[in-house]
């Protein structure tokens, strides 16, 4: 099991439960929670964002792009513990699974969960596969980090999706697309060579490094819209969150490329955690 538990990297999981989460204490604090459909909806999340990591595993080894500077342990293709064949046969166990559990939210959320659910198999392939390369990675994050999973969740909930979840949904991508962001930085010389054009690798590593602390002001600016909304904690807590943002910021810039911005993955990841506690304090409050 160990293999397994390492290719579907759990260290991944909070980008895909923090919209859940922060969707679900906005629904609560605006009188709409439901607990069985926010469990439902941070199952579906947590088993996509690990067939997602199987799949990028399985491309990756079959495409031969793993290298030594990001070849992590959790790579099993790569490292020979998991078959390509194994990790097939994976990836579909785990889709029918995210799929069964979609089935339970039908009665909370209509046949239309049927097409969103489909988006998310479909894209799921087409990211690593394909769109990755064409420097749409970001759109693809803000959608399926953002809106999909926030208003989803919010709807499944409430019955509707309101202004608030929106801008909670812009913000919530925004502050996880730090994370790709982070990734193509730096990846940019080798994503150069494989002919990966990511928006850094088009655009520069200066752009990247200023669309990474871009990203977190406009995610503030976000969630500030809130105030209209009966939410001033929400909106004034999720400001806390540019101090450790900023400080990862001038550390990504002063370290520039190499192995150790791997650090900075960390830092990154623990960043979008305290947002999101925030956030759900602010709700709370």
């Amino acid at each position: 099991m160990n293999p397994w538990i390492l290719a579907a990297r759990p260290k991944t999981l909070a980008a895909a439960l923090i919209p859940v989460t922060t969707a679900t204490a906005l629904a609560f604090a605006e009188g709409h929670g439901r607990w069985t459909p926010a469990l439902l909806c941070c199952l579906f999340a947590a088993l996509m964002q690990v067939a997602a990591n199987f799949i990028n595993d399985l491309f990756d080894f079959t495409k031969g792009t793993d290298r030594e500077d990001r070849l992590g342990p959790e790579r099993a293709c790569a490292q020979g513990w998991i078959t390509p064949q194994a990790m097939k046969r994976g990836i579909v166990v785990v889709l029918v699974l995210a799929c069964a559990v979609g089935c339970f939210l039908l009665p909370y959320g209509g046949w239309s969960l049927v097409g969103i659910g489909a988006a998310c198999v479909v894209f799921a392939f087409l990211y690593t596969t394909l769109l990755s390369y064409m420097g749409c990675g970001d759109l693809l994050v803000w959608a399926f980090f953002g809106f999909v999973p926030v208003c989803g969740t919010y709807f499944v909930q409430a019955g509707c999706i309101t202004p608030s979840a929106w801008w909670l949904a812009a913000a919530t991508g925004l502050v996880t697309d730090t994370l790709l962001v982070l990734n193509n930085y730096r990846d940019r010389d080798q994503d150069a060579e494989s002919g990966k054009r990511t928006l850094i690798v088009v655009l520069g590593e200066r752009f990247g490094s200023l669309f990474y602390l871009l990203q977190g002001v406009l995610a503030c600016l976000c969630t500030t819209v809130l105030c209209l909304y009966a939410h001033p904690w929400a909106a004034l807590l999720s400001w806390l969150y540019l101090v450790p943002h900023f400080l990862t910021w001038r550390s990504m810039v002063r370290i520039h490329r190499g192995r150790e911005l791997n650090r900075i993955l960390g830092l990154t990841s623990r960043n979008m955690l305290i947002f999101a506690m925030l956030f759900i304090l602010g709700c709370l409050l």
